[in-house]
């Protein structure tokens, strides 16, 4: 039975690209379909219906036409434009962070519903006010989690023996985890140190629900150690940095500096 020639399904707009004068083509990231791109013709002309439906941020319903190599979106009705995340420069940056990270994380049309609910409540929540960074320590664990790069946190990656529970610790990038210090020399790992209380709260981070993380107060230390590691650590697995992470710490740099 051969594939309707138009279809429809909810979509995240994770990225968009200029294609000549007028055109975009639109990265999408879907509950069933996984993450799949279409063309948008004259959406960048000021008449296009299409582009207030089509912004980065937005969650929308699509509907595409099939094409031999690449389907068109021939219509777009906005389900949640996320408002607060667009007038806030800071909640901008955490946004384009979370939907850099989808881009690169997910291959092409690999259909993860989970993650797509991951996706969805993570860009309400910070839409609701979350606290932006410990929501976005705690989408990344979730995101290593469903591509496979799940740090180990509490046994030795190398001799596999349990590890304190306060204890300090050693990480190391290239093994995926925690690695005692005999193993750490043995096997010429690099670890980057990391203090008692920042481990405790990347296992939090890693086990709870947001529901139960949300509460939680945590000192500037520890979530700042967090932040750095989780930064090198996903840097190390693309091979690449992530542009909107510098931008994101430059904009909360800038934050910092207007409260003192």
């Amino acid at each position: 039975m051969s594939k309707p020639h138009t279809f429809q399904t909810p979509a995240v707009i994770i990225k968009k690209t200029r294609l000549g004068e007028a055109d975009v083509i639109f990265t999408l990231y879907t509950p069933h379909l996984g993450k799949i791109q279409g063309i948008a013709k004259s959406v960048r002309k000021t008449a296009s219906r299409l582009a207030g439906h089509l912004e980065l941020l937005t969650y929308s319903q699509v509907t595409l036409a099939r094409g031999k190599n690449l389907d068109t979106i021939i219509g777009s009705q906005t389900i949640n434009s996320f408002l607060p995340l667009k007038s806030n420069l800071e909640l901008i940056s955490c946004g384009l962070y979370l939907l850099e990270l989808i881009n690169q994380f997910t291959p092409d049309e690999t259909s993860d519903p989970g993650l797509f609910d991951l996706v969805l409540t993570s860009l309400e929540h910070l839409a609701r006010g979350a606290d932006c960074q410990m929501l976005l320590r705690h989408f990344e664990m979730r995101l290593l989690r469903h591509a496979g790069y799940h740090p180990e946190l509490a046994h030795c990656v190398a001799c596999q023996k349990p590890l304190e529970e306060r204890g300090a610790a050693l990480f190391a990038l290239s093994a995926g985890g925690l690695i005692c210090i005999n193993c750490n020399q043995a096997k010429g790992h690099r670890g980057y140190g990391l203090s008692p209380n920042a481990l405790h709260l990347m296992r939090l981070l890693q086990a709870g629900e947001w529901q139960d993380i949300d509460q939680i107060v945590v000192d500037d230390t520890p979530l700042r150690e967090v932040q750095r590691l989780m930064q090198s650590y996903i840097r190390s697995i693309l091979e690449r940095d992530i542009r909107s992470a510098a931008w994101l710490v430059t904009i909360e740099q800038s934050s910092i500096y207007a409260q003192r």
